[in-house]
């Protein structure tokens, strides 16, 4: 494989599902399903934190969360564990990110040449108050909820600008002889879920299907999801018109998104940088959009856990789709392989494989490994996924299993009422979650950190003083907090 170029596109909370490419029957990204036309999309592909901060480091590292202690969004990358930048830089290579990256501060080394108007946690602080998990606090999601609708947006503003930089980045470096790196990380289609207007009227309400159980009467009841609910004060389900407007909001953004892709892929073409680059999309996780009672990312169902992949450019195959699972903690090897970085000794110890590799072979059966440990959970949860099966570990509670094959909608929990075939599943999926981390020790390290953390920002009282904020703010705009309410509040 020759050295090449390297564009690596970053979205923020796009749903694996999102795309016409995936199957959508409503989704509109016609630039996203050229990519993947072009290419090769990765059918099985998941987040190894479906939450932001924690997604990102694993991402940068290629290591695992409970390997580098990111736990959730008040523990920011901080470039002291080497990621692939530093690796890239160290070979020679200009390495430069434009949009979100969500690591603690650009005063960090964080593996790149140049930050353009980066997006970090707030105050280098993030969300301290994540890892207050005794459920003595909620948040009330309930007003962005019912809001969601055609509107603009500081993120879309943000996006439209971080679009315009790309586009001036490669025309500035279009004949560079050195392979480059960029890493355009766009926010939407995160959260608020407003869409613009003419992107929002493409989704008729009545045209949208709604989500595996939505309607209370059949959410999951399980203890890490009833605890959820109550924390984002969502116990009572909401009205099909909001439901319906919500996702019409929501596939409008991945349209903008998609929009915005569309002019740089335009660019690199333009510029005839297509032949000598090649590209990587993915997100950081998915979105629920209300299925089975939840909003947001946070959980294991394919909802939040799934994201989507699609890669193209040199020695990547046009038109295929590979069925092998893969998660983001690939993405180290595959960038150091696409620009000619050789490994190191470090490198046998990452849980990673070369996505060219993948893509170039037939699709075969790997497990890959997901974990939570944050916001809206009581204990951390668990996550491994092969081609058929899907096994959910939850500390202090009971465990899951779905067959895909057969129950893509994940609503048939197998642990619920096991035969033999299934307990024997889940006693081997069990086993080899153990030979990753011992569950319930990872589970009290995490929290052990969280509470240092806390006790570091002036303790309890203080970090739940400061308030909360729903969404990271775009720079130059000003965090909005929100008080906090108590559990029986």
């Amino acid at each position: 494989m020759q050295p090449a170029n390297l564009l690596f596109i970053i979205s923020d909370q796009h749903q694996a599902a999102a795309m016409a490419c995936a199957g959508h029957a409503l989704a509109q990204t016609p630039n996203l399903d050229r990519l993947a036309a072009a290419g090769t999309r990765f059918s099985k592909a998941y987040t190894n934190c479906p939450i932001c901060v924690p997604a990102r480091a694993s991402l940068a590292t290629g290591r695992y969360v409970h390997q580098i202690g990111n736990w959730d969004n008040g523990f920011p990358y901080d470039g002291s564990v080497a990621g692939w930048g530093h690796r890239l830089q160290a070979a020679g290579h200009r390495v430069d990110s434009i949009g979100k990256l969500h690591f603690r501060s650009s005063a960090d080394d964080n593996g790149f040449s140049e930050e353009i108007e980066p997006l970090h946690v707030v105050d280098g602080i993030g969300d301290p108050a994540s890892g207050i998990r005794d459920g003595s606090v909620k948040r009330d999601w309930r007003p962005g909820i019912e809001e969601a609708g055609p509107r603009d947006s500081t993120y879309q503003q943000y996006d439209i600008r971080n679009r315009d930089k790309a586009i001036r980045w490669l025309k500035e470096h279009q004949q560079d002889e050195q392979p480059w790196a960029l890493f355009l990380s766009f926010v939407t289609p995160h959260p608020p879920w407003f869409s613009p207007p003419e992107t929002y009227e493409r989704y008729p309400r009545e045209a949208i299907q709604l989500p595996p159980q939505w309607e209370d009467a059949n959410w999951p009841r399980h203890p890490t999801y009833d605890y959820m609910r109550r924390f984002f004060s969502c116990e009572q389900s909401f009205d099909e018109a909001i439901i319906r407007r919500l996702h019409a909001a929501y596939y409008g953004i991945c349209t903008f998104l998609d929009q915005q892709i569309g002019q740089v892929m335009s660019a690199l073409d333009a510029l005839n940088l297509r032949q000598n680059t090649r590209v990587i999309y993915t997100s950081d996780h998915g979105e629920h959009l209300g299925a089975r009672g939840i909003f947001g990312k946070f959980t294991m169902y394919e909802e939040a856990c799934a994201i989507p992949f699609i890669m193209s450019g040199p020695d990547v195959p046009v038109g295929k789709v590979v069925d092998t699972p893969i998660s983001l903690v690939d993405c180290y090897p595959t960038v150091l392989e696409a620009l000619g970085c050789a490994g190191d000794e470090m490198d046998q110890s990452l849980p990673g494989e070369s996505l060219w590799e993948i893509a170039a072979a037939d699709s075969r059966d790997r497990t890959v490994f997901s974990e939570y440990h944050a916001i809206g959970s009581h204990s951390a949860y668990y996550m491994l996924r092969d081609r058929r099966y899907k096994y959910i570990y939850h500390v202090g509670g009971p465990a899951q299993l779905f067959d895909l094959a057969a129950d893509p909608a994940e609503v048939e929990d197998l642990a619920l009422n096991p035969g033999d075939r299934a307990t024997q599943l889940l006693r081997a999926y069990e086993a080899k979650l153990r030979e990753i981390l011992d569950p319930e020790a990872v589970d009290r390290r995490a929290k052990r950190d969280q509470q240092r953390k806390i006790e570091s920002l002036g303790g309890r009282e203080a970090v739940i003083k400061r308030g909360a904020f729903v969404n990271s703010p775009v720079p130059g705009e000003a965090p909005r907090f929100q008080a906090f309410q108590t559990a029986d509040g």
